[in-house]
């Protein structure tokens, strides 16, 4: 029998797009022969998921997992929100976060994990759901949040099963207070982030690009009033500081009652934890988000296939 190298399965893996696992198991059918290889794959359906890699992918499932002071969030995608409500899908995605949290998000370790019950890694394992379902999927994205001592709390937007929907989020909270109450305040700060997306944390995280698009605009406006150059500037750091509270978590005012701001909701919590608190990160995954999609002419298309 053949020697099935490494080297075979990724040349295999690369020419058909299936499994690592389904590779490595097409090649000791074949005793090693390659072409014979692919022909086994298609024989099972797995190679078919190779010829739906160029559609656009933008819907799907966000799927978050957290467990005491970790947590982990994921985004898979596929070309339909039918899909979405796909239980075998939902699945899928929910087992593919727990994985992520056990090897902190690493998207190359996620794709090579067992997935359960099944022999196959995951990522053969999505193979087999893209040959199954017959549409073109991808485990796009992984992030994990963890503090040494304290909680991390997911929330989920539009959620279609537990944990799983379309806006997904993680708070960390570091404290050595009580982790009940801990937790239901990094809850409803996630809430809040899921509502009002912050693009960072602190104003000394904010994108210095960013910023200096904002200043721009903010200069070209005063500039317009006629005003002396003192008062324009001042309207500029005016205009900049509204800006903050705009986009950073600490400066925007919490949703849910309107009038605080978010960083003396995380000083205030200290009193019903009964030690300091502090917010130590957040991730939000909203679905499809920076995924440019196709515009479908469904006029244009039925035209195009009747030239046929």
């Amino acid at each position: 029998m053949a020697e099935i190298t490494a080297s075979l399965v990724k040349e295999l893996r690369e020419k058909t797009g299936a499994g690592m696992m389904d590779c490595k198991r097409a090649l000791g059918e074949v005793q090693g022969d390659l072409e014979k290889a692919v022909d086994w794959l298609r024989t099972k359906g797995l190679s078919a998921a190779a010829k739906k890699a160029g559609r656009v992918a933008a819907e799907g499932l966000v799927g978050v997992a957290a467990r005491g002071n970790r947590g982990a969030v994921v985004e898979v995608n596929a070309e339909t929100d039918f899909v979405g409500r796909n239980e075998t899908f939902q699945k899928f995605v929910s087992a593919t976060a727990g994985i992520a949290l056990e090897t902190a998000a690493d998207m190359t370790r996620i794709a090579a994990a067992p997935f359960p019950g099944t022999g196959r890694d995951v990522q053969g394992e999505l193979t087999n759901l893209i040959a199954t379902i017959g549409e073109n999927m991808s485990l796009r994205r992984a992030a994990a949040l963890s503090v040494s001592d304290g909680v991390v709390a997911g929330y989920m937007h539009n959620s279609v099963a537990p944990d799983l929907g379309k806006i997904g989020v993680l708070v960390a909270l570091e404290s050595t207070g009580d982790k009940a109450k801990l937790a239901g305040i990094a809850k409803q700060l996630a809430m809040h982030v899921a509502a009002a997306n912050p693009q960072s944390l602190t104003v000394a995280d904010l994108d210095a690009a960013a910023i200096e698009r904002e200043r721009a605009v903010l200069a070209e406006k005063a500039g317009q009033t006629g005003k002396a150059a003192d008062i324009v500037a001042k309207m500029v750091e005016g205009g900049l500081r509204k800006f903050h509270q705009e986009v950073v978590l600490l400066e925007q005012l919490f949703v849910i009652d309107g009038k605080t701001r978010v960083s003396k909701v995380v000083d205030d919590a200290a009193k019903q934890v009964g030690a300091p608190v502090r917010l130590a990160g957040f991730l939000r995954f909203a679905l499809g988000e920076g995924i440019e999609k196709k515009s479908e002419d469904f006029a244009a298309e039925v035209a195009a296939q009747l030239k046929k």
